[in-house]
């Protein structure tokens, strides 16, 4: 049985251990080095700040993770998030990436987030179609946008409308905000 749970800085090694191979094996990730521990559980704690950070679990192990995050820094943003998903390479095409995204954007949507977008890093044709599966919508490309492994790749980007623009939103609720509205 797989549970979704948010994550904790007690997850970070076992996440980064899941990540390293994006950045080191594909184009996938387009940083170069694995972050240090100390960056990656940083990381994680920062964006838990605002936005979901879940993780997939299974029988104590960790098989896959997805998060939100700003998707600019300008004021104006403030109802679009970016959305990231890495699965154990041992649990590819078993459902946990639409399970996690399914959580995901469903705590989007009760924040108030209106859009939700994916960078893709092509070529990429299972990322194209999970995301387009899940209702995304391609909406353009960066071409050559990123250098890595000698070459130069284009970056797909994806938009998802979580919900109706309202004409006077209010500000996303931090995540930590909405659970206690739940509880």
């Amino acid at each position: 049985m797989i549970t979704i749970r948010f994550a904790t800085p007690e997850d970070a090694p076992a996440l980064l251990a899941i990540y390293a191979p994006y950045i080191t094996d594909s184009i996938i990730s387009f940083e170069y080095e694995v972050p240090d521990l100390a960056d990656f559980t940083g990381r994680i704690e920062a964006i838990r700040q605002q936005f979901p950070y879940l993780v997939a679990e299974s029988e104590g192990r960790l098989l896959g993770y997805a998060y939100a995050a700003r998707h600019n820094e300008r004021s104006a943003y403030q109802w679009s998030a970016n959305t990231s998903v890495y699965i154990h390479q041992d649990w590819h095409r078993r459902g946990i990436a639409r399970t996690l995204y399914a959580r995901l954007l469903d705590l989007l949507r009760a924040q108030g987030y209106c859009n939700a977008f994916a960078g893709i890093t092509l070529p990429n044709e299972k990322s194209e179609a999970f995301h387009q599966s899940m209702g995304f919508e391609r909406i353009g490309t960066y071409s050559n946008t990123g250098f890595k492994f000698g070459a130069w790749h284009s970056v797909a980007w994806f938009q998802l409308v979580l919900q109706p623009y309202p004409p006077s939103p209010a500000p996303p609720v931090p995540i930590g905000a909405l659970a206690l509205k739940s509880a």
